[in-house]
């Protein structure tokens, strides 16, 4: 039977969803009628627990049983970006050569915006060739918050 359960994170209430098979999503809005859960099903704990940990700056790889639903091609993508190491970037173009083929950039790109499991599997770390924060279906400004989140070099304050 599949569970869902609501956790307030810095970046708005994530909705996780998930069996015993495994996550099959994690994702966030800013507008939520939801309150957090009190009750975690099971299923789920580990991945709030995990989740927690991110945020609070003491997990950097998660360790969960996964299960998103798509199509071959987009598991592979989601597959190869659980590769991008935490607090480094890559390219469209990156990626798209790490799947073999430098061709298939537009469907590596598409797949990566498909993706159901919101930092889990860290479609975040994915850039623009020019370095831009490009296509980041949960807003740019999570983007740039979660990128700078796991930047070593923290940006000190002038003043």
């Amino acid at each position: 039977m599949t569970e869902t359960t609501y956790i307030e994170t810095p970046l708005g209430m994530a909705t996780i969803t998930g069996d015993e098979n495994g996550i099959i999503s994690v994702s966030v809005t800013q507008e939520s009628t939801n309150t957090p859960s009190v009750n975690i099903p099971a299923y789920l704990q580990d991945t709030v627990v995990q989740l927690q940990e991110y945020f609070n700056g003491q997990r950097t790889i998660f360790d969960l049983k996964l299960n998103p639903s798509g199509t071959d091609f987009q598991k592979k993508v989601w597959k190869e970006l659980l590769n991008i190491p935490f607090g480094k970037t890559a390219t469209y173009l990156d990626m798209a050569k790490r799947l073999g083929d430098p061709k298939c950039i537009r469907a590596a790109a598409s797949a990566n915006g498909k993706n159901p499991l919101w930092i889990i599997v860290p479609c975040h770390r994915v850039i623009g060739s020019d370095g831009s924060l490009t296509g980041y279906a949960g807003g740019l400004w999570r983007k740039k918050w979660l990128l700078d989140h796991e930047n070593p070099v923290k940006q000190q304050s002038l003043f």
